[in-house]
């Protein structure tokens, strides 16, 4: 068993995502990941999704334009008991150090804090989490920290 924090530092390395940060949520069943401009596509015969992936909250620095065959559709209810049609995709992701292969929905996440939450689904393939602690895989360099807290680089002197 594998002991994860409550928000930890999550790759997408198949998008082109090297951090992101996440909040573990064991009351969600399936994982989503903010994205915005969803377009569905069809690619020889099999339908795809087209949308973009805004890692940091509050910038648009490091956005990505990712294709990935549509996995699902399904009705996801939000904690506010609100139910959205949504896409899935399957990506694979690292969560403290281990790689997993998620469905994971696309949902607009700009309100929330955390632009992809894990949920159960992921978390049976051997995490437990740790509810008052964080970041147990590690943190992201410095320099990513700032940008996901909306601060800009900082050159050495």
């Amino acid at each position: 068993m594998t002991l994860a924090g409550w928000r930890e530092w999550v790759q997408l390395p198949e998008i082109g995502v090297p951090w992101i940060k996440a909040k573990l949520d064991t009351g969600a069943r399936t994982s989503s990941l903010h994205a915005y401009k969803i377009k569905e596509f069809d690619r020889d015969g099999t339908q795809w999704v087209r949308f973009r992936v805004r890692p940091w909250q509050e910038s648009t620095d490091d956005e990505v334009v990712v294709e990935l065959p549509v996995h699902d559709r399904r009705a996801i209810r939000s904690s506010s008991g609100h139910v959205e049609k949504r896409f899935v995709v399957l990506m694979r992701l690292t969560l403290v150090g281990h790689d997993v292969t998620a469905e994971v929905t696309l949902s607009n996440r700009d309100a929330m804090g955390f632009r992809m939450l894990i949920g159960r689904e992921v978390l049976r393939h051997g995490f437990m989490v740790a509810a008052a602690r964080s970041f147990l895989g590690g943190r992201a360099p410095r320099l990513v920290r700032r940008r996901n807290r909306g601060r800009p680089e900082v050159s050495p002197a």
